[in-house]
């Protein structure tokens, strides 16, 4: 990825050398076939010609010299445009390049990186998506880090953001809590101890599974449950309900985020059991044993319940009752839902069923899955209790975080030392679950998480904090100077500067908040060469490159907010 002025230059350039040759190209064209060369020494990105061949009914290789003698002209932006077999390598002007770059930076700020807003969306973004009753683990911090930076990356390239969360609140696992919690543990205090709260599902889960017969009483409880008609379990449950959400409240400001709407599955079934009866009405759905049902196996996509044999519905009519609710609602120009690739399946159906029933701008209402977190000893699960608590998680990491601070010999406060550690921990665990691609499983290493060395977010944070510690010791800069004989390292840095604002452009394109966590770490590699190879304070270069750590300061918080990570002064 290139600067995108000199990438423009060089498709206008390209473009009209190939015309003369005969054929024609259109900008996209071009543009999706330039590469990024492997080093330095090979340009800054090159034009590989073996697409022309057929075309052209030449050697790519005499292709690239018959383009290379087209263009007679290379703007200043360019030292030089060279040919190596069947590429054309365009290498930049650093000096010319530098002052650009380090002019939009300073001048631009936390703006840099913003592409022209052309068309300002409404999205509306439903992510996180924890059960009441159940435990908020590990898994969830997944879904929730990567819908709070897409949702992020969206409002930064000029979108308008709407997050959503649907929690469910009533359903078999809610009923097996309140049998289990009324049946055992009735005498026990009711508490927001997300602890507790997961303890009592673990418990519902081993008795049933130790005597199957006891589910016919979970099912009545469930029957109840939703008839609303039992006064003394309606209470229970809404206390419950209120303690689970509360005990979100802490997590979410560890997480840094803000949800502007609150959906709920209890508020979805009275629609929902009308919609499963009226899909049957209209023979979209059918009835079979007694429950309503999608066929989809013409689709490839199998049989979906929407509501049992005792007419409670299904989270599946739950979720077409959502749908509509926002199709209908709320005005955006997408919806768009991130859920586990556990439950692909399941939203595939649910998109057929929305096409089937002809809902108004279905076409705009798409799902996003992501990938399973596990641990090296496999597979979490809330209903075996064979998971980490997002509390007992946070406490691990945190402690993990606060050995290897003093390790490293940075001093603090106490008081600081804990908050700097939940940070660093709260960058580490997004970072390791943002730079993955969506769709790929995680096993999640704390020690590879906190490595203040390696691919982590606790090195980007050190090297923010390293950048910061230069420019504390800065007394007098000069505020002129020119730029003469560029140092390698400082021409890397430049260039990985420029790229910025592409990467974010394709981040946006491909809702991929990992092209941002690897571009941070590409982007801290070169500081950190840099900082090694040039010294800054007392150097006759002294100006520009503090211009330069200013720079990077910049662009690399830029980026680490975007990914929803805080960046810390000192470690």
């Amino acid at each position: 990825m290139v600067a995108g002025h000199e990438k423009e230059l060089i498709i206008k350039i390209l473009k009209k050398a190939i015309s003369e040759l005969g054929v024609k190209l259109k900008d996209e064209e071009i543009s999706k076939v330039i590469e990024i060369p492997p080093n330095n020494e090979l340009g800054d990105f090159a034009f590989p010609c073996f697409s022309l061949a057929s075309k052209l009914k030449e050697a790519p290789h005499e292709i690239a010299l018959e383009i290379r003698e087209k263009i007679s002209l290379i703007p200043e932006e360019f030292e030089d445009v060279e040919v190596l077999g069947p590429y054309i390598n365009f290498f930049l002007n650093k000096k010319n390049l530098a002052e650009n770059v380090l002019s939009k930076i300073l001048s631009q700020k936390e703006n840099y990186g913003k592409p022209e807003i052309k068309e300002k969306k409404k999205i509306m973004v439903e992510f996180s998506q924890p059960n009441t009753h159940k435990a908020f683990h590990v898994g969830h911090i997944r879904g929730t880090s990567l819908g709070e930076s897409i949702s992020r990356i969206l409002e930064f390239c000029g979108n308008k953001i709407f997050r959503a969360n649907y929690s469910g609140d009533t359903g078999a696992h809610v009923a097996k809590w309140l049998w289990c919690y009324t049946k055992f543990h009735s005498k026990e205090k009711l508490r927001d101890d997300e602890k507790w709260i997961a303890s009592i599902y673990v418990d519902a889960v081993k008795r049933l599974k130790a005597n199957e017969k006891l589910q016919e009483q979970v099912d009545a409880m469930n029957w109840a449950l939703e008839s609303k008609k039992n006064k003394k379990l309606n209470a229970l449950w809404k206390k419950t309900r209120k303690l689970s959400i509360d005990s979100w409240k802490n997590i979410y400001k560890d997480l840094d985020v803000n949800f502007n709407l609150d959906f709920y599955e209890s508020d979805m079934e009275k629609r929902a059991r009308e919609i499963s009866h009226e899909l049957k009405d209209k023979k979209i759905a059918v009835k079979s044993d007694d429950a309503i049902i999608m066929n989809l196996k013409k689709f490839n996509l199998g049989v979906w319940i929407l509501l049992r044999k005792d007419g409670t519905p299904l989270y599946s009519a739950k979720d077409l009752a959502l749908a509509e609710l926002k199709l209908k609602k709320y005005k955006a120009d997408k919806y768009l839902v991130l859920v586990a690739d556990e439950q692909r399946l399941h939203f595939e159906q649910l998109c057929k069923t929305l096409d089937l029933m002809k809902l108004a701008k279905r076409e705009t209402y798409d799902f996003l899955t992501f990938g399973l977190v596990r641990l090296p000893t496999g597979k979490m699960s809330s209903r075996t209790g064979e998971n980490i608590l997002y509390s007992d998680f946070i406490k691990e990491i945190s402690d993990f975080a606060k050995s290897e601070i003093k390790k490293r010999g940075f001093k603090t406060s106490k008081t600081e030392l804990e908050k700097r550690a939940l940070k660093i921990s709260i960058a580490s665990i997004k970072y390791s679950m943002l730079k993955q691609s969506p769709r790929k499983n995680i096993i999640f290493s704390k020690e590879e998480a906190l490595n203040f060395e390696g691919d982590s977010g606790a090195y980007l944070l050190y090297s923010y904090a390293r950048g910061k510690s230069i420019l504390r010791k800065v007394k007098n800069p000069k505020k002129a100077y020119s730029l003469v004989n560029l140092e390698e390292q400082e021409k890397n840095l430049i260039k990985t500067l420029s790229q910025f604002p592409e990467i974010v452009s394709n981040a946006e394109k491909n809702l991929s908040p990992a092209l941002i966590a690897n571009y941070s770490y590409k982007l801290s590699q070169n500081f950190n060469e840099f900082y090694h190879s040039c010294p800054v304070i007392n150097s006759e270069k002294e100006s520009f490159r503090i211009d330069l750590v200013k720079s990077f300061l910049i662009v690399l918080e830029t980026a680490l907010n975007l990914l929803g990570i805080g960046v810390v002064e000192k470690m």
